[in-house]
């Protein structure tokens, strides 16, 4: 499958923007009775960019050329872009800054990374990739997340794994949020990689198979790495209540390590450290983190 069209996601994600904004919140008046559509229109918002209205429409509709990142940033501005959004904005209207870009060179984890992983027996983690691909992860992230080596390589996507895996729904105490969290997500790597084919077939198989994921994909959404409180109801130990941190690897800003750690003397540090205790019992030693993701190129649409 062919690369995602920039124009088009540029066009729709500067809409869905508009549309979320009133002039009352730009301190501007609104006129003109009854509006045909919701938010601002474009006319009203290249007067709060400072920037005039047929250059913003020509931006808009994809027509822009060596548009300047003052500009953007004018723009995201007068939207009142997040900071995450104002990346995406650049990103989209701005394909020549990401030159090189096109072709998705192999995931590779290191090893120091791997032994890392090895090192943190009451820390669940995993490494996350382009695409949300799963690369590697130790013995308690398989036992909180589930057993990523006992799906396909080409499974091993957090994306497809949250939208196509039933499983999934009864993990997450918040699912609906988590979905989102994910979406929002998978929208800024579409950006970023725009003309990955493997990253727009998984965006297909997903729009197609999922009706949720199709509503949140059609929002337009964007969220970068993130951090805060995920709920789960886990099969062995029940509810835990964990924080959930990002750590982006130096030198390949598209791999990060994903934890999840416990309050300390928390109900939920209890049960993780049961976690630990069955998963090593089940061993029979000590948990190593997985050894053979991420070794070739992980294709999303499977785990």
């Amino acid at each position: 499958m062919r690369g995602m069209d920039r124009s088009t996601e540029l066009s729709e994600f500067l809409r869905s923007r508009r549309a979320r904004l009133a002039p009352e919140d730009v301190g501007l008046t609104a006129f003109g009775g009854r509006r045909r559509v919701p938010g601002l229109r474009r006319e009203e918002l290249a007067q709060v960019a400072g920037v005039s209205v047929a250059y913003y429409t020509r931006l808009e509709q994809g027509r822009g050329r060596n548009v300047s990142a003052a500009v953007l940033d004018a723009i995201a501005d007068a939207l009142r872009l997040t900071d995450a959004e104002r990346s995406h904005l650049h990103q989209l209207a701005r394909p020549a800054a990401r030159a090189g870009r096109g072709a998705a060179h192999p995931q590779r984890v290191r090893p120091a990374v791997r032994n890392l992983l090895d090192t943190m027996d009451n820390v669940p983690a995993y490494v996350l990739g382009r695409r949300m691909d799963v690369l590697a992860w130790n013995r308690l992230a398989a036992a909180l997340l589930g057993d990523f080596g006992a799906f396909p390589a080409q499974r091993r996507n957090m994306a497809w794994l949250i939208f196509l895996d039933p499983a999934s729904r009864e993990l997450y105490a918040e699912w609906d949020r988590k979905a989102a969290d994910i979406v929002a997500l998978l929208r800024m790597h579409a950006g970023s990689w725009p003309d990955d084919p493997a990253l727009a077939s998984l965006i297909g198989e997903l729009s197609m198979k999922s009706d949720e994921f199709r509503r949140l994909w059609a929002a337009h959404d964007v969220r970068d790495k993130c951090y805060g409180v995920k709920k789960f109801r886990h099969p062995v130990v029940g509810g835990l209540t964990l924080h959930c941190e990002t750590l982006v690897l130096p030198q390949d800003p598209d791999q990060s390590v994903v934890t999840y750690h416990a309050e300390p003397g928390s109900p939920s540090a209890e049960s993780l450290r049961l976690l630990a205790s069955w998963t090593l019992d089940a061993a029979g030693g000590a948990g190593t983190a997985d050894r053979g993701a991420g070794e070739r190129e992980a294709v999303p649409g499977e785990r």
